[in-house]
């Protein structure tokens, strides 16, 4: 048993708690967040700042970072790691992860969702609630997908893409890095870099920055 540390405390990192609580790994969490006016959350204590990080290494082995936006979340876990932490990969108990998967540092499982058989999923990745992802799928670093999200097999996911609620992606698709996949969406063919897609099935919507 040992303690884990948590960056950021809002309604993500709220459920990362929670599914870290589930696994029983950790006997003590904690949170690093920057509003001032908050001293816990869900009756977890705020010890202090975002980048009060490196004054909590030696009570602290464990880190994860609970931040929504996908480059920030790989950029914190890239300085956690040079800082020499541990970062866990959290998988909810409630969730299933076939033994032929493969899953890097600081992503999460949630509740409820599904990783098939050969999935490769990258590090900071965010699996969340009742999501599911079939056989032989790729996802790179920085990855969120989201709940009820459902992803067939053979599927290739870019390194930062949000794939947003409710979406579906069909078997044998590749989506490009920096993507949105609107709420909803049905991705029925290959869709580049740097886009948004949405509607069903989805089209292109703008480019993104």
């Amino acid at each position: 048993m040992s303690k884990l540390l948590i960056l950021g405390a809002g309604g993500h990192g709220k459920v990362i708690a929670e599914t870290a609580l589930a696994t029983g790994q950790w006997e003590q969490i904690a949170f690093l967040d920057d509003r001032k006016e908050l001293e816990e959350v869900a009756g977890i204590p705020i010890v202090g700042k975002l980048n009060s990080y490196t004054s909590f290494r030696e009570e602290f082995q464990h880190i994860f970072v609970a931040i929504g936006n996908n480059k920030l979340r790989l950029e914190w876990i890239e300085r956690l790691s040079k800082a020499g932490f541990i970062i866990p990969v959290i998988i909810h108990p409630f969730s299933f992860v076939s033994k032929t998967s493969n899953i890097d540092e600081g992503t999460v499982v949630m509740a409820g969702a599904v990783i098939n058989a050969n999935t490769n999923i990258g590090r900071g990745c965010i699996i969340n609630t009742s999501a599911s992802i079939d056989h032989d799928c790729t996802l790179e670093d920085g990855v969120h997908i989201s709940p009820g999200v459902h992803i067939g097999g053979t599927v290739n996911i870019g390194k930062c893409t949000w794939v947003c609620i409710g979406s579906s992606v069909a078997n044998n698709t590749t989506i490009g890095k920096n993507v949105i996949i609107a709420a909803g969406a049905a991705v029925t063919k290959n869709i580049p870099d740097n886009v948004m897609f949405a509607g069903v099935p989805a089209v292109f919507k703008k480019r993104m920055e």
